[in-house]
């Protein structure tokens, strides 16, 4: 059996002066079918978070493997690219420590944030494209030209897809269109580096797939899977930001979500 868990409290996503702040993650996964009791496998898994923690402070993304053949473990973390070394070393701070009180036995676990994602896994996942478990969240308000909206968005969409998949830009796709003169629209993607380019274009096109469902009109969305993520909004929440522009404190309660579960 697998569970997905899922916070709503009041989410302060960034600040103005780019420092990072303690938030709740978006959600997380835990396998509860890869429980155990190995004190082994549990100190491995200890050692490994310590290890990602410690890269985090200078890479964006890394990988690393744990143990022996018996108990050995695999994990990846991998920061937004467009944030800060700081905000990234706190991201996966706080990750590691909250995905050990949200899977303290499973040995496939996985949590999502806004700057941030980590897993680890007894099976070698490193290269390989995930699709699943997800996660979708979608703002609960309308666009009101829907067809003008939706046109911006394709747009914008297949820009920074372009982006994303160009080797130079390590999976990372980020952009805006002007809809009125008081309203912009911002995207971003990102796939996971352990990825090639022709994977990262398959996932990127899965999540994207969504828009005219789950995401269809919305204000926002985001979808989230293991090898790639996918966001669009009408306020800015990627750096860098321009002069007349600021990042916003953003409430969960303007969105609702659905699961995916493997």
């Amino acid at each position: 059996m697998t569970f997905l868990h899922y916070s709503f409290h009041l989410i302060l996503l960034f600040c103005i002066c780019n420092t990072a702040v303690s938030v709740d993650p978006l959600g997380n996964f835990c396998d509860d079918a890869t429980k155990s009791n190995n004190a082994e496998t549990s100190a491995n898994i200890g050692k490994l978070l310590a290890e990602l923690v410690s890269v985090s402070a200078k890479y964006r993304f890394s990988t690393t493997s744990y143990g022996d053949a018996k108990n050995q473990l695999y994990g990846l973390y991998q920061c937004r690219g467009d944030i800060s070394s700081n905000d990234c070393l706190s991201c996966i701070r706080d990750a590691a420590k909250e995905i050990r009180n949200r899977c303290p036995d499973q040995t496939d676990a996985r949590i999502w944030y806004d700057f941030c994602f980590l897993r680890y896994q007894t099976k070698n996942f490193v290269g390989k494209v995930e699709t699943s478990p997800g996660i979708f969240y979608w703002n609960v308000d309308f666009v009101s030209d829907t067809d003008f909206f939706n046109k911006k968005l394709e747009q914008l969409k297949n820009q920074i897809t372009a982006e994303a998949t160009v080797p130079k830009n390590k999976g990372l796709g980020k952009g805006k269109s002007k809809l009125s003169p008081f309203l912009t629209l911002y995207a971003l993607m990102q796939c996971t580096r352990d990825i090639p380019e022709i994977d990262c274009a398959q996932c990127l096109a899965i999540a994207v797939g969504n828009f005219p469902t789950i995401c269809l009109n919305k204000k926002g969305c985001r979808i989230l899977y293991s090898s790639c993520y996918v966001r669009y909004e009408l306020y800015p929440f990627f750096f860098p930001l321009d002069p007349k522009e600021k990042l916003a404190n953003v409430s969960m309660d303007n969105y609702t979500f659905k699961m995916i579960k493997p």
